[in-house]
């Protein structure tokens, strides 16, 4: 069985609803104020109405309370995230620790504008190009500074053949290949 609170608060004297609503207006939750009144959860939402209170949600309490340069910064770095960097909303919440309807609002407050899931496919596949261009000249100089291709593949854990393509795609001009096998008996002439 649940106790009941006391009717009146520790100090002795019940609260006005328009003490209540002030100090639910300066950040106080329902059940802080439950807590210094005395009040229970019914009675106490009964006189923050009659004051004429308008109620927050949890999400808009937390917002209230969090340190706004904390948040400010936060959400920079999420729009750096987002813009530069190309991420997702998903990605965003991760990296800020809440949801994705948070990460969401966090860009907006940042003066972000939400990206359709088109624009970020096309941004993220021109970066893993850009990256995979990169990558094809880096493996074309050292090709042209003399390594072949099973060492470069060895070196960078890909295929010989993955090693090949990025090299055409460098437009490399590839080395003749040499015949590593067991010697052939000369052609007889016809």
């Amino acid at each position: 069985m649940n106790p009941h609170p006391p009717n009146t608060p520790p100090d002795g004297e019940p609260p006005t609803p328009q003490s209540l609503r002030q100090r639910y207006e300066s950040g106080s939750t329902v059940e802080e104020l439950m807590a210094a009144s005395g009040l229970s959860y019914g009675t106490l939402l009964n006189r923050l109405r009659e004051a004429g209170t308008v109620m927050r949600t949890s999400w808009q309490t937390r917002r209230m309370r969090a340190d706004p340069e904390a948040r400010r910064r936060l959400a920079a770095r999420l729009r750096n995230l987002y813009e530069e960097h190309g991420a997702t909303l998903t990605e965003l919440a991760a990296a800020a620790g809440e949801s994705r309807i948070v990460a969401r609002r966090l860009l907006i407050e940042a003066g972000g504008t939400v990206r359709t899931t088109k624009q970020t496919v096309r941004i993220r596949s021109a970066a893993r190009a850009a990256r995979q261009q990169k990558l094809a000249l880096s493996l074309r100089a050292r090709y042209e500074a003399g390594a072949t291709v099973p060492a470069l593949a060895k070196e960078c854990s890909y295929s010989v053949a993955t090693v090949y393509r990025l090299l055409l795609q460098a437009d490399t001009r590839m080395r003749p290949q040499h015949d590593h096998g067991p010697a052939r008996a000369p052609r007889k002439p016809s």
